[in-house]
C-alpha cells in the first residue's frame, strides 16, 4: 500500500482505525445510535438520497450503511484509468467472500461523475463486469454526490489533482458500522489480502474469508 496515498486519502481522520464503540448491533432502525456512533455518522455518512443501478431510492445511511458490514469505493462508467483493473480486482473479492455477500457485506461503487451516469449507464457498466447480488453502483445529485467524495474521505490534498475526476483515489473504504471498525486500503492490492482484511472487521463472529 502506497503510505502517502493512504495518509492523504484519510485527511488524517479517524474512520481508518476507528475501533471506539464496540457494542452489539443495534436492534430496529429507530433505535438511537449510541453517541459514538451518531457521531461517526454525522461527520462520514451524510444521508443523502442515492439511485442505484437497479432504479431504486435509497438513502445513504439508512438504508446502505447502517447495521451492515460495506466496502465503498469511487468509479465512474467510461473511465479510462483505474476504475476499469479495480471493478475487476473487487469481482474477485466478491467470489472469494461467496454468499457473504449481499448477505452480511455489502459492496456500493459511488461514481464521481453523476451528471453522466444514470442509473441504466451504471447497469451496463456493472453488467459488464458481470458483478454478482450484493453489489450496487450509486448516483445521485452532483452536490450529494460530491459531498459524499468529501465526507468519505476521498480528496487528494493537491486541489488541482482532486478536481480533476479522471484521477479520483484508488482507495476503498471498508468497515463495520455496528461495531464502529473502519479501515482503507488499495482497490488494486492483491485480492486474497482484500477479502481477509474485509473479513478483519467482523472478528467477533470468528469468520474468515470464503476461498
Amino acid at each position: 500500500m502506497n503510505r502517502k496515498e493512504m495518509l492523504a486519502t484519510l485527511g488524517g481522520a479517524p474512520l481508518a482505525v476507528l475501533a471506539l464503540a464496540r457494542e452489539g448491533r443495534a436492534g430496529e432502525d429507530e433505535t438511537p445510535l449510541s453517541p459514538a456512533r451518531e457521531a461517526i455518522r454525522a461527520r462520514y455518512f451524510p444521508n443523502v438520497v442515492l439511485s442505484t443501478h437497479e432504479g431504486k431510492r435509497v438513502r445513504f445511511f439508512d438504508d446502505l450503511i447502517r447495521d451492515k458490514i460495506v466496502v465503498i469505493g469511487l468509479m465512474y462508467a467510461k473511465c479510462q484509468g483505474v476504475c476499469p483493473d479495480i471493478t475487476a480486482n473487487l469481482v474477485k473479492v466478491q467470489k472469494l467472500l461467496g454468499n457473504r455477500v449481499g448477505r452480511d457485506i455489502f459492496f456500493y461503487s459511488i461514481t464521481v461523475k453523476p451528471e453522466e451516469d444514470s442509473p441504466a449507464a451504471l447497469k451496463a457498466y456493472a453488467e459488464q463486469f458481470h458483478v454478482g447480488p450484493g453489489w450496487l453502483f450509486l448516483t445521485g445529485k452532483p452536490e450529494d454526490v460530491e459531498l459524499l467524495r468529501r465526507s468519505l474521505g476521498f480528496v487528494d490534498p493537491n486541489p488541482e489533482v482532486d478536481k480533476d475526476k479522471t484521477r479520483h483515489s484508488g482507495m476503498l473504504r471498508y468497515g463495520n458500522e455496528a461495531l464502529s471498525l473502519w479501515a482503507s486500503c488499495q482497490g488494486s492490492a492483491h485480492a486474497s489480502w482484500i477479502a481477509e482484511s474485509i473479513s478483519w472487521v467482523d472478528r467477533p463472529k470468528g469468520k474468515r474469508a470464503e476461498g
